[in-house]
């Protein structure tokens, strides 16, 4: 009887060992640590990686210095304006180009926005649209995307 009894209780601690050891959670990255160390990040739509892994797409909230200094700092950037094309008409910043919300969905790439590898800066009114925009452009595959928020507070220049 106490044979069973030790073979039944060292076979619940070698189930319950066995069980806690393929568990990664205690050494998986947390996802703040595979981030840029200047952004922060909102999840998007799920991607396949290389070895065909599901992958949480993500969009970098960036302040508007940051995406300042990106302008300045990378030539090829492409800075969106999600805004109406009245708003974008009644001043924009420097070299954007009027992608407005809604002209982006979740099935159909802005012909503006070729390559889904660009480093891409989103921007609209006050931060709300952007988020919006940046959530469709991640879903559609883009992976440079990063929304630093409304025109309102931009203390740079501002062309018409």
């Amino acid at each position: 009887m106490q044979a069973k009894l030790f073979v039944v209780t060292a076979a619940l601690i070698a189930a319950t060992l066995g069980v806690t050891a393929c568990s990664n959670a205690a050494t998986a990255p947390k996802d703040d640590m595979m981030k840029p160390p200047s952004t922060t990040s909102t999840m998007g739509a799920e991607t396949k990686a290389k070895d065909n892994v599901m992958m949480k797409a993500v969009y970098h909230k960036i302040s508007q210095e940051e995406a300042k200094e990106r302008m300045d700092k990378n030539p090829k950037v492409v800075i969106v304006d999600v805004r109406t094309p009245a708003e974008y008409k009644d001043g924009h910043i420097k070299n954007a180009i009027n992608v407005p919300l809604d002209t982006i969905d979740e099935m159909n790439q802005p012909k503006a926005l070729p390559d889904k590898n660009a480093e891409i800066l989103v921007y609209c009114h006050s931060g709300r649209r952007s988020k919006l925009a940046s959530d469709k452009l991640v879903a559609q595959g883009y992976t440079g995307i990063y929304d630093f928020g409304g025109i309102n507070t931009w203390k740079h220049e501002v062309v018409k």
